[in-house]
């Protein structure tokens, strides 16, 4: 019996090997799939799986790119950006974090400490000045979206952000600033939303201004609290240029407060002033009436807030006699002392043509008949021309092109084609009328005369300066010749002349040589049905003439009273005046022309 029974048991045992090793191989498979799995997701992250959990626990902020600046010429700032924040909360995470851990730095060791939610609404309430019961009530509550505080300095969001607040995000907002005001509003414009450009200089430069947005990434648990030792990526902003203009802001200041006061005293329903300097084409004011505080430029009506020296195009009336002078001295046709003997009203081809004053039958000279403003010698002398000649010349004189200056809606005027002339109109070209043009064509045709011929096209924006002080010049445009520069010297002695003996005496400068064009043209109404409302009045001359320096240019649309008794002259040598004093410009040294007005 006993020996059966040794004979079983020595039967099982190898069974139980066999089961034993059954169950180590099944655990080895086992833990080698899951380490295996374990390498996939952890060491080669086939599928990505981690990287979609670490991009599910980041979020991000905007850091604003600041604005650049827009300076004029001697680096005054007319706009600016601030850099402020914006302290937001989701009230969900806060209110459901009793504490939280946050990442300090004690004698140079950064360690993981606790914080109680009320000590971190005590340390933002001390960081933000506000009560601790304000920012209590700010903080809590089921709200997604809250504004804790506006307008925050950048120092004062940077010690937020070391504070780590749960839920609290600071978000960058530019804001624009404009310390000098109304000087120059119109051209330096405004934004929209504080952050697109939408008028002047604001609005063409906007892409130099704006600038590139930086970003931050950190990441955010579970409980939405933000991961001390957790990934931090910035990607700093890219802040934009600034725009150096040509202007200079007390010159232009002086030339607003002179037009403003002009056209209130004549009730005038707008006026402009523009200086530029003759040796450069730069503009150094465009001065408006009304000009819009870009800082609220609501306060000002929509048809003020552009710039009209430049948008509005308007018949300029006798300013242009002196392009017909020139075009008839130039191709050989006349001479300033020719004599023309005029009588009272003057025909041609069926067309009768008067001047602002009676006279007689007078024996003037070509200088004689544009120091005196003269509609029957000014066609007399034109008509010298053939018709294309009067069109061509028109043209070369910039007349119908748009002067480029980087500002918005830059008017070209109207010249119709010759074909296209009237019988009267192939006349009244001749002393600006049925023609159009903005005062900036105007300026740029006298500054050809200036310039011994040569034509500069406006500038108005200098240079691009780059946030780290790299200044980029803006290259001037061509020139070209537009006559020669013995004929140009001959129309600066017939302009001078015209303030010297002809009848703009009062636009003469103690000291200064000077000369000067008046300009009276018809006004048409607004409906452009109604006929002639009103008149433009003008005034454009240049000085010193020795050498000339600046060209001004004054114009009131639709001033009251008799148009015979209205002048400029007295606000153009106000701001001439001003113009030669700011850059020190010596008196002249040379003897004034004095051109006779009649035939000996």
């Amino acid at each position: 019996m006993a020996e059966k029974t040794g004979k079983a048991g020595q039967g099982k045992a190898p069974n139980a090997t066999k089961r034993l090793r059954l169950g180590l191989g099944v655990m080895l498979t086992l833990l080698l799939v899951v380490g295996g799995k374990l390498f996939l997701v952890q060491g080669l992250d086939v599928g990505g799986m981690a990287e979609a959990a670490l991009n599910s626990r980041m979020t991000s902020a905007i850091l604003p790119a600041e604005r650049g600046s827009i300076l004029d010429s001697r680096g005054t700032v007319l706009a600016n950006s601030v850099i402020r924040y914006n302290i937001v909360v989701d009230q969900r995470v806060n209110t459901k974090t009793e504490s939280y851990k946050r990442l300090d730095q004690t004698d140079g060791h950064e360690k993981l400490v606790d914080v109680s939610r009320d000590q971190a609404i005590s340390e933002l309430a001390a960081a933000l000045g506000m009560d601790t019961n304000a920012v209590r009530d700010a903080v809590t509550g089921q709200q997604p979206y809250y504004i804790v505080a506006k307008d925050v300095k950048p120092d004062v969001e940077d010690r937020i952000s070391k504070l780590q607040v749960p839920g609290i995000v600071a978000e960058g907002v530019s804001k624009r600033v404009y310390p000098n005001g109304a000087v120059a509003g119109g051209v330096v414009g405004f934004l929209q939303d504080g952050t697109t450009g939408l008028a002047g200089i604001e609005q063409t430069q906007d892409d130099q201004l704006k600038g590139k947005d930086g970003k931050r990434l950190f990441e955010i648990g579970a409980d939405g609290l933000r991961i001390p030792v957790g990934l931090d990526e910035l990607t700093p902003p890219q802040n934009g240029k600034d725009v150096k203009l040509t202007l200079n802001s007390d010159l232009q200041y002086f030339a607003q407060q002179a037009i403003q006061s002009q056209a209130d005293k004549l009730s005038a329903e707008w006026g402009v002033i523009i200086v530029m300097d003759a040796k450069t084409g730069n503009l150094l004011a465009l001065a408006d009436t009304n000009s819009p505080d870009p800082n609220n430029p609501g306060l000002v009506a929509a048809k003020d807030r552009g710039v009209r020296s430049v948008t509005a195009a308007y018949e300029p009336g006798s300013v242009e006699k002196m392009m017909t002078a020139a075009a008839v001295i130039d191709e050989g046709l006349a001479k300033p002392l020719d004599t023309f003997t005029i009588p009272p009203t003057y025909t041609v081809d069926g067309q009768t043509f008067s001047d602002a004053f009676t006279h007689g039958t007078e024996e003037r000279t070509l200088a004689g008949i544009i120091g005196y403003s003269m509609n029957t010698g000014t066609v007399m002398a034109g008509q010298r021309l053939s018709k294309e000649q009067r069109y061509d010349w028109l043209k070369k004189f910039g007349i119908g092109e748009a002067p480029d200056i980087g500002l918005p809606a830059t008017a070209s005027g109207i010249l119709t084609p010759p074909d296209q002339w009237d019988g009267r109109q192939q006349y009244t070209v001749l002393f600006g009328q049925g023609v159009s043009q903005s005062t900036l064509q105007t300026v740029r045709a006298y500054q050809s005369i200036a310039n011994n011929g040569v034509m500069l096209q406006p500038r108005l924006i200098d240079s691009y300066i780059s946030p780290d002080g790299t200044e980029e010049k803006v290259p001037a445009q061509p020139s070209r010749q537009v006559v020669s520069g013995s004929t140009a010297q001959q129309v600066k002695d017939i302009l001078e002349s015209a303030v010297t003996e002809g009848e703009i005496k009062d636009a003469g400068i103690d000291g200064y040589r000077v000369g000067a064009k008046t300009g009276t043209s018809e006004s048409p109404c607004d409906d452009g049905k109604s006929g002639y409302c009103g008149y433009t009045a003008s005034i454009v001359g240049m000085a010193p003439m020795d050498d000339p320096r600046f060209i001004v240019e004054v114009v009131l649309q639709r001033p009251k009273g008799s148009i015979y008794g209205i002048t400029n002259g007295p606000v153009f040598r106000s701001v001439m005046s001003q113009a030669l004093r700011t850059y020190n410009v010596q008196p002249s040294t040379g003897t004034p022309a004095r051109m006779p007005q009649y035939a000996k």
